[in-house]
């Protein structure tokens, strides 16, 4: 039951990273649609993944009460051993790839947000901000 909650939680990850570095390479080409559609995908394997990472917790719990004198090295067989080690690397990398999706995320969010401070200057009235005078030259139709 172990081996295969480790390794069905292994290929959520792996699912993730895909989808991650998918979204990568739509900000550069500017694809922002694709990104979006694949929100729910990626919202339904971090679910699925935390609920197994739970059932993992508890096995590995169960196992150390049943033995409780026993080191953890002791309990698990050396493929659950490779099996933690390949989750810990999935997760390390799933990490990085998105650290550097947050970083272009930001710097796209950055970019449109100058634009659009360019385009209709704002300025703060108590905690709102309001477009000023200078922007009237913009007419929105509906």
């Amino acid at each position: 039951m172990l081996s295969y909650q480790l390794q069905s939680a292994i290929k959520d990850l792996e699912t993730l990273i895909s989808l991650s570095r998918e979204d990568i390479a739509d900000i550069r080409e500017a694809k922002h649609n694709p990104q979006f559609d694949r929100l729910a995908i990626k919202e339904e394997k971090i679910k699925s993944f935390e609920q197994k990472k739970a059932m993992i917790d508890r096995e590995i719990s169960k196992l150390m009460t049943q033995h409780p004198t026993a080191p953890l090295s002791e309990l698990l067989d050396n493929e659950q051993h490779q099996q933690l080690d390949s989750l810990k690397e999935h997760l390390s990398l799933l990490r990085d790839v998105n650290q550097q999706y947050a970083k272009m995320v930001l710097s796209v969010g950055s970019f449109y947000n100058t634009l659009l401070e360019r385009l209709v200057p704002t300025q703060m009235q108590g905690y709102q901000k309001v477009a000023t005078s200078e922007a009237s030259f913009l007419e929105i139709r509906a």
